[in-house]
C-alpha cells in the first residue's frame, strides 16, 4: 500500500567535520526564552543510545532513518517527514542501523518549556474553547506520539528553525508566536484522531461525536454544510468557525480527507474504475476527485491502482 505524502523539513546544514564533537548524537544547541532548538547528527552505526529531556519535546527526523524505543510501547522506524512528541523526562532509546559518513542521520529536537506550556493551554481554554455546553478541555495527550507531518506543522517546525538558527533582536517574539502555532496545531490533530476513534461506539456523546458519525454514514452521498449546521443546532457561519476551531480543518476538508481514506480502500479492491470510486466516494466531477487524490497522496488514482496490484 502507499502511505500518504509526508511533508519533509528543509534542509539543514550539516556540521563541518572539524567541529563535530562526537559522531553518535552530535548535538547542536540554539536556546531561545521558552525552548531549545536542538540538531542532532550521527555519523555510524550505534545501537541502545539513550536520550532524555527535562521538558516535553518534539522531534522531527530530517535525513535518515532511526529504530525508536520509548517505553511501553513496540519499537518503530523513525524516517523523515515524521515527528515524535514524548513528555519531560522519558528516555528515548535509540538505534541508528543505517548511519554512516556517507549518509548519517540528522534529527531536530525542539524543547518547550513546561510552565509556557500550561500558561498556553489555560490562554486556550479561557479564549478558544466556544462549545461551552460540551466543553472538552485543550490538553495533550501522548497516545498519538508518532504521526505523519502534515504541511501546517511542517511549515511552522522549519519556521521555528529558521528563526532559531537567524540572529534577528526579535526572534523570542517570533519563536513564541511559530510556538504556540505548533502547539495548536499538534492539540487539533489529536483531538481529530480522539474524536473520529470515539465516535463508532460514542456517537452522541457529544455534538462533535454526532456530526462526524454523520459525515461517516454519509460519505458516498451529497453531503450539504446546511444539513451539518441543523445536526450541530449552530449557525452556518458559527459552525464553521466552532469545526476550525476544535480540529484545525474545516468541515470540507474533513469531508475530502475520509473520502480520499475510502478511495483508497476502494482502489486497492482493483475492481472498480476510477470513475467508478469517485462516485462510490460522493466526487461527482472525477476530475475533481483525481486532483484531490493526486495533492492528498502525491500520486494519480491511476497510479496508485496499479501499484497495488504489484
Amino acid at each position: 500500500m502507499v502511505a500518504p505524502v509526508k511533508k519533509y523539513l528543509n534542509h539543514i546544514d550539516f556540521t563541518h567535520p572539524k567541529f563535530l564533537q562526537q559522531q553518535v548524537e552530535n548535538r547542536r544547541i540554539y536556546n531561545l526564552k521558552n525552548c531549545e532548538l536542538n540538531i542532532f547528527e550521527s555519523y555510524q552505526q550505534a545501537y541502545q543510545v539513550p536520550l532524555s529531556f527535562g521538558d516535553f519535546v518534539i522531534t522531527s527526523m530530517v535525513q535518515g532513518k532511526k529504530i525508536m524505543h520509548l517505553p511501553e510501547q513496540p519499537a518503530f522506524e523513525y524516517v523523515p517527514g515524521e515527528s515524535v512528541i514524548v513528555p519531560a523526562n522519558e528516555t528515548m532509546t535509540i538505534d541508528f542501523p543505517e548511519a554512516t559518513p556517507d549518509n548519517p542521520t540528522q534529527c531536530i529536537a525542539l524543547t518547550i518549556d513546561d510552565a509556557y506550556i500550561r500558561h498556553t493551554l489555560q490562554y486556550l481554554n479561557e479564549h478558544y474553547n466556544s462549545d461551552h455546553a460540551e466543553k472538552s478541555d485543550w490538553r495533550l495527550h501522548f497516545s498519538k506520539y508518532h504521526f505523519d507531518n502534515d504541511a501546517d506543522v511542517a511549515d511552522t517546525i522549519n519556521k521555528l528553525v529558521r528563526i532559531c538558527h537567524g540572529s534577528d533582536p526579535g526572534k523570542d517574539i517570533y519563536a513564541d508566536l511559530s510556538m504556540k502555532e505548533l502547539l495548536v496545531r499538534i492539540l487539533q490533530s489529536q483531538h481529530l484522531q480522539r474524536v473520529s476513534n470515539e465516535y463508532a461506539v460514542s456517537s452522541n456523546n457529544s455534538r462533535l461525536h454526532f456530526v462526524l458519525h454523520y459525515i461517516q454514514e454519509h460519505l458516498t452521498e451529497k453531503i450539504a454544510v446546511d444539513t451539518l449546521c441543523k445536526k450541530a443546532y449552530l449557525s452556518r457561519n458559527i459552525f464553521f468557525k466552532w469545526f476550525k476551531e476544535q480540529f484545525g480543518i474545516t468541515p470540507l476538508e474533513y469531508i475530502n480527507k475520509e473520502r480520499i481514506k475510502l478511495a483508497k480502500q476502494l482502489l486497492a479492491d482493483n475492481s472498480h474504475s476510477i470513475s467508478q470510486v469517485s462516485m462510490q466516494c460522493g466526487f461527482n466531477d472525477t476530475n475533481y476527485f483525481v486532483r484531490l487524490f493526486k495533492s492528498t497522496e502525491g500520486i494519480t488514482p491511476g497510479a496508485y491502482q496499479l501499484i497495488c496490484r504489484k
